[in-house]
């Protein structure tokens, strides 16, 4: 073990560019420092992105249609950044240097917003929609934001992890259940106390404590650097990839190469699931460890692709959802009404209880388990759930739909707290054990990228959904009725749409347990 941690300590260098000192330059303080980071981070960025349909309409005056669609385009484009955040921090900059540039971006961005909600002449006036000069300054600021987003969440968990001795799989475990523990304080506090500025104090508010959250948060990360351990980058693994399918192609009637034999590759292994790479080493400019770079990255991209239909049914708690919460009966009491955003409290809180109690009872019952719970079977898990929570939706919106159109009576908001409790779960189910599972059998040299695959997944959801409410529009309005085409929710049949992703990710279900029994 100790023979292990040396050879891993000479990948690593300090803020100096020396040699690590492992009693120094690695362990818990560095992690939590990263943890700690993550708790502002994710407040910042869900306490905008769960409203921000809200403000586009409210206060920019952008329909309910071009609000949502906006919300998701944002979403999307800034998950699907994070595998450009990764692979810029796997090749060209430090994961603590892309986390310092992607950190002062969102900064700027978030600046520009504050800069607009603050000053009325850079805001369309009542019932008028943006000029152009006013929509470019908000879409400037949003998509600098999208930028540092997938910048940060690309480096920072595997940064984080690079603090840890890979040799010790269960640290590593633990860091991934407490770095979502992390995430999911964030969200609790963005969908509590930001919420509730929001609603009561303005977005002006809102988006000047955002910013100085985001600015602590970069100074707490930048504290850390004289503990920190750094791994240089290597070089583009993209660039590694096509030459070894260039060479693969070129030389595919070569022989098999003597090189690759029982004895020095593992048939059982996953590198042996891709033979035709193996002709790449007939040229002598290919090495093993390249291809087995390429084969156990293309072993990840099955499983990526099995979570995309998770993150539609996602994408419906910041759009859909919303709307149903508005025309839902709110009051909490007589002068207080429950902001629709603020149902994630009920899946942020068991998620935030259930994590320590779930590590207790590893360690306690299952002392050598790296865990109780596989990162697959996680997966798995949240998978099913995201199927039974929009069959529920399903169920919910019916019985809305019937009190309002039959009673005249709102239905309570609480009734959506089944599918959010569902859904939140799922997610932490899915996105947990992704991050880890990405990580962990992840090539050294493609760390970041392929944890980046895992806010990836939820981009290609994000966009996913998009296409998806296109398609049933087209579809139901050549039937006769359009599905979700108009303003009023009464008049649509968001019932049927959530079924239909109902079925969708049941099959998907089915599709990913065929590939990870096969992984």
């Amino acid at each position: 073990m100790a023979h292990d941690i040396t050879e891993e300590n000479d990948e690593f260098v300090d803020w100096k560019g020396r040699q690590v000192q492992e009693a120094k330059h690695q362990g818990i303080k560095s992690a939590a420092i990263v943890c700690a980071v993550e708790v502002l981070e994710n407040l910042v960025f869900l306490s905008n992105a769960t409203n921000f349909v809200s403000y586009f309409r409210s206060s920019m005056h952008y329909t309910s249609a071009e609000a949502a669609n906006m919300v998701t385009n944002f979403m999307a484009t800034s998950f699907l950044l994070t595998v450009v955040g990764g692979f810029i921090s796997d090749s060209f900059f430090t994961r603590f240097k892309t986390f310092l540039l992607s950190g002062s971006i969102e900064l700027l961005g978030l600046i520009m917003l504050t800069i607009q909600a603050n000053n009325a002449r850079l805001r369309p006036t009542t019932g008028k929609p943006p000029s152009q000069s006013q929509a470019a300054l908000l879409y400037v600021g949003l998509y600098a934001m999208a930028i540092g987003i997938g910048g940060i969440k690309s480096s920072l968990p595997a940064h984080g992890a690079d603090q840890l001795a890979h040799s010790n799989k269960r640290l590593i475990s633990s860091f991934f259940n407490w770095f979502f523990f992390s995430l999911c304080t964030g969200g609790l506090l963005s969908c509590t106390i930001m919420v509730w500025i929001e609603e009561n104090k303005g977005w002006q508010w809102s988006f000047s404590i955002s910013a100085a959250v985001l600015s602590l948060a970069i100074l707490l990360f930048s504290s850390g650097y004289p503990i920190y351990r750094y791994r240089l980058p290597s070089g583009s693994p993209i660039t590694r990839i096509f030459r070894v399918f260039f060479y693969a192609a070129r030389n595919r009637k070569a022989q098999q190469p003597a090189v690759m034999n029982q004895n020095e590759l593992d048939s059982g292994s996953s590198y042996a699931k891709f033979r035709f790479l193996n002709k790449a080493l007939t040229n002598d400019s290919i090495s093993l460890s390249q291809v087995q770079e390429t084969k156990t990255f293309l072993g990840l991209l099955p499983i990526f692709a099995s979570t995309i239909m998770m993150n539609c049914c996602l994408a419906q708690l910041q759009t859909f959802s919303v709307h149903q919460g508005v025309v839902m009966n709110r009051k909490i009491t007589r002068s207080f009404e429950l902001p629709p955003p603020s149902l994630l409290v009920f899946p942020l809180v068991f998620m935030l209880l259930s994590i320590p109690l779930v590590k207790k009872k590893s360690s306690s019952t299952y002392p050598q388990k790296t865990s109780i719970f596989p990162p697959l079977k996680r997966i798995g898990l949240g998978l099913a759930l995201a199927s039974a929570s929009m069959a529920v939706a399903a169920v919910v919106e019916v019985k809305r739909r019937n009190y309002s159109v039959n009673d005249h009576v709102k239905l309570s908001i609480f009734w959506l707290g089944f599918q959010f409790l569902l859904l939140g779960v799922s997610d932490m189910c899915t996105l947990g054990g992704m991050l880890e599972f990405f990580y962990s059998e992840a090539p050294e040299s493609m760390r970041s990228m392929c944890t980046a695959l895992a806010w990836c997944s939820t981009s290609m959801g994000y966009f996913i959904s998009s296409i998806l409410v296109s398609i049933t529009n087209s579809a139901s309005r050549h039937a006769g009725n359009e599905w979700l085409g108009g303003s009023n929710l009464d008049e649509n049949r968001l019932d049927l749409f959530y079924t239909v992703l109902c079925v969708l990710n049941f099959l998907n279900l089915l599709n990913y347990m065929y590939w990870a029994k096969r992984y």
